[in-house]
């Protein structure tokens, strides 16, 4: 059995190498001392993409390496969820003898969650015939007798949901349970656990502020679902239709009545807010009713533009998370033009790599 082991004795020394590395790249902004949060050492990852080896009547899991491109067997996978390494022996077991299923297959996608879902996607250079449709009802109905578990399958142009395609999450943050629908091939943090500690982090920041809270880029609404409690009123922004569809979703499971989503982009809010544009998805929603001292921004890798940037300064407390500490600096230059560092975080997300997420709470001078 070829095994990807995780050696934990390295973890600590490669979160303090992270600690150090942030603190000095963000000493100029005259920041308070780094929190850290670290991560489970092993078993911390809900999401798992593989390649699959078709060898004889072998089959199995490959992943690359990433300096030699050389092929490496992955039958257990220490990085993954205890749910997803049951389910890559249990699942390549059953497709290593159909051959209805296997042919063709060249990628499986693994998405987990703590509260015991998991969601199958298996990816084929074939079509998907009814011959295959029969098989693949066949597999999940034996499995679901011991397994929460939906499958998928894609092709050219196909997609064959057999159940939901999605997940639902429950985490716990400062004692309470939120409910989170996490749709295939949409974002979602991978690290179940720390995403739990950056949630409480940002409950701890908010506990204190008033009036309303603004969220761009809110996703599924990881942050604005947790955070709600702490506002009169919450208004979040999401460009993905998909994103925007789990966001309402989870608004109703966890009975939030505060929360309004809208989807726009950052860029499209900013010219609406500015009175430049407007936009039928903004009907029924005044912006004038609400009082947003509060913004909370996570952009993607590429942080900010300039123009979303000075609206965020608008805003008299600033919280940024960040999955890209290059991008951050180079937008903090900005914001703290007019305000300054009041606290400052890494969570890691993403153990044993090089990178790391942040969090950063920005008050008015």
């Amino acid at each position: 059995m070829a095994v990807i082991l995780i050696d934990t004795s390295v973890y600590e020394q490669q979160l303090a190498e992270k600690q150090q590395r942030i603190s000095e790249q963000f000493a100029k902004f005259n920041a308070p001392e780094l929190e850290v949060y670290g991560s489970p050492k092993t078993q911390y990852r809900q999401r798992a993409e593989f390649r699959v080896w078709h060898e004889d009547d072998d089959l199995f899991h490959i992943m690359f390496d990433q300096q030699t491109k050389q092929k490496i067997r992955v039958d257990q996978f220490d990085p993954a969820a205890p749910l997803i390494q049951e389910m890559m022996q249990v699942l390549m077991d059953k497709l290593r003898h159909n051959e209805v299923l296997r042919r063709k297959l060249f990628q499986i996608d693994y998405l987990s969650t703590l509260s015991g879902e998991i969601l199958v996607s298996l990816l084929y250079h074939k079509a998907l015939d009814e011959q295959w449709q029969t098989a693949m009802q066949q597999l999940r109905q034996e499995l679901q007798q011991t397994y929460k578990i939906d499958f998928i399958g894609r092709a050219r142009k196909q997609k064959v949901v057999f159940g939901d395609d999605f997940v639902t999450e429950k985490l716990t943050v400062n004692g309470q349970d939120y409910i989170y629908q996490q749709v295939e091939n949409s974002f979602t943090q991978p690290n179940a656990k720390v995403n739990e500690k950056m949630l409480a982090w940002a409950q701890s920041i908010c506990a204190p502020l008033k009036n309303d809270l603004l969220e761009l880029y809110c996703g599924n609404g990881n942050f604005s679902i947790a955070l709600a409690g702490s506002f009169n009123k919450v208004l979040a922004t999401e460009i993905s239709k998909s994103s925007v569809h789990s966001a309402q979703y989870n608004i109703a499971a966890n009975k939030v009545e505060n929360l309004d989503i809208i989807r726009m982009s950052s860029e499209e809010f900013t010219q609406a807010m500015k009175g430049e544009r407007s936009f039928s998805r903004l009907n029924g929603i005044n912006l004038q009713d609400y009082n947003c001292q509060t913004i909370l921004v996570d952009p993607p890798r590429a942080g900010m533009d300039e123009l979303t940037c000075r609206l965020v300064a608008n805003y008299d407390n600033i919280i940024y998370i960040s999955c890209n500490p290059d991008t951050l600096e180079r937008d903090l230059e900005l914001l703290c033009e007019t305000h300054t560092v009041s606290r400052i975080a890494i969570f890691d997300q993403f153990p044993y790599t090089h990178h790391v997420e942040s969090g950063v709470f920005l008050q008015r001078k």
